[in-house]
């Protein structure tokens, strides 16, 4: 019988998830739980779920701390995150910390259990349309206590350098005496920069470096 658990503090969507995810195959058994602790404290005693489905946005816990504790305690169980924060930094973090796929909480009934499916599967499943620019007041952002490192949500050193000293007020000119390198390669960086963080202008990139309080400590 395939074991399914969802986590979700949310007792209107956690119901309704159990009961789509009752559909995913004939023999179906779906666990739920309404926050972390009571996670734990479950799959301490169930060691054979074949997918836990976690919402990021739980009462008492950051939800990517959350999701790191669950890879790194339960390394053979997958973990899906169902999330309502959809923004590509967002999926990109998550799935950096070794989540098996991001579902939004937007799909349909039949998109999600898709998804499911093909997570049990063995496939890392990733919103298809990520990628593309959204307006900064288009972009949630889960709470979170602690700061975020650039790679965590995709930027390699040199963008993560280009992007603090877009912070710091610098042109693409002066980045580029700064850094050594040609304006047009500098402007190269900058696009990457603004696809990594899902936003189309320096502005909108000022804005998601306060949301996600980006930590510059070690950029240079």
């Amino acid at each position: 019988m395939l074991k399914l658990l969802v986590v979700e503090d949310h007792a209107l969507v956690r119901e309704g998830l159990v009961r789509l995810l009752d559909q995913v195959e004939d023999e179906t058994s779906v666990l739920e739980c309404s926050d972390f602790e009571s996670a734990i404290a479950l799959l301490d005693h169930e060691s054979d779920i074949d997918l836990l489905l976690l919402d990021l946005a739980l009462p008492g816990i950051d939800g990517f701390a959350g999701l790191d504790i669950l890879r790194r305690r339960y390394p053979a169980m997958p973990v899906a995150v169902v999330s309502a924060y959809d923004d590509t930094p967002t999926i990109t973090r998550v799935l950096n910390l070794g989540a098996s796929g991001f579902i939004p909480k937007a799909y349909s009934g039949e998109a999600l259990l898709n998804a499911v499916r093909a997570v049990l599967a063995g496939q890392i499943v990733r919103p298809k349309g990520q990628g593309e620019a959204k307006m900064d007041d288009e972009v949630p952002v889960p709470p979170r206590k602690v700061s975020v490192r650039p790679e965590e949500i995709g930027l390699t050193e040199r963008q993560a350098q280009v992007l603090c000293l877009m912070v710091r007020g610098l042109s693409n000119r002066d980045i580029a005496e700064q850094l050594d390198l040609s304006e047009g390669t500098v402007k190269i960086h900058v696009t990457a920069v603004f696809k990594a963080l899902g936003v189309s202008s320096r502005t909108q990139a000022l804005v998601s470096v306060a949301r996600y309080g980006i930590d510059f400590g070690n950029v240079f």
